[in-house]
This record gives structure tokens, sequence and C-alpha cells, in this order.
């Protein structure tokens, strides 16, 4: 016999925040654990540094941030590893959730989510309208970059793989120069 369990709202969700193993997220419903890797964490760490360098080297740069609830819909509440937000969308000092998506989301690869980034969010992310996203391929050490044509396109129409001997630029972030190599040092 078969047991029927009903969904987790978003609602739901964002109301239990310390009921919560601390890396989870909600998709489609189910709360979702993530196990982060070695390789995951040096990649976050390396682009939320970067990151944050260029956005303090000069004022108006926008937020940078590492993962917190951004929902997407009512049954999906994603934690990208790394995003950003330009500035007229800085969130508030005592914010507790980013209002709509993020400029730029970042997902790093970890086994147990790299299916679901790609298969799930991306599509998600896209559709909500994130202007870039960067998906970061430890096993590969690659990132493969999803954009917007411009602010009016409806799709990511630009895509691209950067292996270690490219550099990861954007035209959200006019300076933001990455070498994707140094991504995976540790």
């Amino acid at each position: 016999m078969a047991v029927a369990v009903r969904p987790m709202s978003a609602a739901e969700y964002l109301a239990t925040p310390e009921d919560r193993p601390r890396f989870t997220e909600l998709i489609n419903g189910t709360v979702v654990v993530h196990e982060p890797t070695i390789l995951h964490g040096v990649a976050q760490r390396r682009l939320v540094v970067a990151l944050t360098n260029w956005v303090d080297a000069a004022p108006g740069r926008g937020f940078v941030a590492l993962p917190a609830d951004i929902t997407i819909d009512d049954l999906n509440v994603f934690a990208p590893d790394v995003w950003w937000v330009g500035e007229g969308r800085r969130p508030a000092v005592g914010d507790l959730y980013l209002d709509g998506v993020p400029d730029l989301v970042v997902e790093v690869r970890s086994p147990s989510t790299w299916a679901r980034d790609l298969g799930v969010k991306l599509p998600a992310y896209e559709a909500k309208g994130v202007a870039e996203a960067w998906y970061v391929d430890t096993e590969a050490r690659a990132v493969l970059v999803f954009r917007r044509s411009g602010p009016g396109a409806p799709a990511f129409d630009i895509t691209s793989e950067l292996t270690a001997a490219d550099a990861l630029t954007s035209s959200l972030l006019p300076g933001f120069t990455m070498a994707v190599g140094s991504i995976f040092e540790p």
C-alpha cells in the first residue's frame, strides 16, 4: 500500500527554518538535503570572494551573497550557491528574503545536486527571469554560462562552456574577470 504525502508549500517551508537541516531546498514540494563536497566548498568560496572583491571595489555594484532562500513559486524555494543582484535590488538591512529572483545565480556541482540543478532549477530560473546563470562543473573543471542577450530576451539565448584557460566575465558585472582554472584551486 502506498501512502500519499502532500507536497510542502513554499510558505510552509519558509515558516520552519529552525526545523530544517542546514543544506536544503524545496524542489517540487519536497525538501531536498544536499551533500556538498570539499571541491564544491572550494569553488563556492573562490567565487564569492572574487565577486565580493568586485562589489566592494566601487560603489553601486550591487550585492553578492551565499545561499539564501529564494522563492520561485508555491512549491519551489531554491538556495543558489552564490547569487548577485544589481544595486537597485540590494536587500535592506534586516530583510529575511530577496524580493524576486537574483540577477545572477551560481550553482556548483555536487554529486547529490547536479541533475536537479540542470534539469529542474535551470529551467525555473530561466522562466522566472534570472538574467544569467553560471553552472560550475567540478568534475569537468569548467563553467557553463547561460545568458540572455538583453533585458527583454525571453530565454537564455547565449550559452557557453568555459574551461580552465578561459576567463569568466559578464556584461552584468562590468570589469569583473576571473580565471576559470582559479575557481578550483584550494
